[in-house]
């Protein structure tokens, strides 16, 4: 954000070296960690801008968030620590500008390898044959799961309501094709019945007139 200014320009931060250093701090803040270098958050940064300048509606909405970041901490928002920086992130976070800020750097930031190293993630395992005979659970800045026993009630055993002797057979008969009601299919089966019984019937006479 340090390319120099023009008659276009939004406000006097944008494009100033007070805006590249606001948008350092803010994503420093956000993001904070104390192992990780500052080249990544400057990458970062740069990341946002490069995505800013796409739309000048967005271009004109990381100006004007900067420069209300800047009137918020009367001026030295690049001057305090994460803690002090958090409140205001606060009051800003459902704006549209600290949303794209957020939404571009939590993909940006830990995509990148130097942030990898810094955090002890090893990178994609797929091309190397996965994790499992790679020591997948050998982050030492993780604590140790927490495996207990459980103590509790018997727990009841989840066993279906059939009767024992039901059947696959037996119980078929019930279920009723979707979109058709139970009426309608209860109606169907009587008229199937009384014409396969109508069928039947006409056979047998004429088997005993023949």
């Amino acid at each position: 954000m340090s390319a120099p200014q023009t008659g276009d320009t939004v406000n006097d931060i944008e494009g100033s070296e007070d805006a590249a250093r606001t948008l350092l701090a803010l994503i420093r803040a956000a993001f904070p960690h104390d192992g990780v270098p500052g080249t990544a958050y400057e990458r970062a940064a740069a990341t946002v801008q490069a995505a800013a300048e796409d739309t000048t509606w967005m271009r004109v909405k990381l100006a004007q968030g900067l420069d209300s970041l800047q009137a918020l901490a009367s001026g030295r928002f690049t001057e305090l620590t994460a803690q002090e920086a958090l409140p205001l992130l606060l009051r800003v976070q459902h704006t549209t500008f600290f949303g794209f800020v957020r939404q571009t750097v939590v993909v940006s930031l830990y995509e990148d390898e130097e942030v990898w190293e810094a955090l002890g993630y090893e990178g994609p395992s797929f091309d190397k044959g996965g994790y499992i005979d790679r020591g997948f659970d050998d982050l030492d800045w993780l604590p140790d799961p927490r495996i207990e026993e459980y103590d509790g009630d018997p727990l009841v055993d989840i066993v279906s309501d059939l009767p024992r002797a039901a059947t696959t057979a037996s119980v078929r008969g019930a279920a009723v094709p979707a979109g058709q009601s139970r009426v309608r299919a209860g109606g169907t089966g009587r008229r199937a019945s009384s014409t396969s019984g109508t069928r039947s019937s006409s056979n047998g006479s004429k088997g005993a007139t023949s």
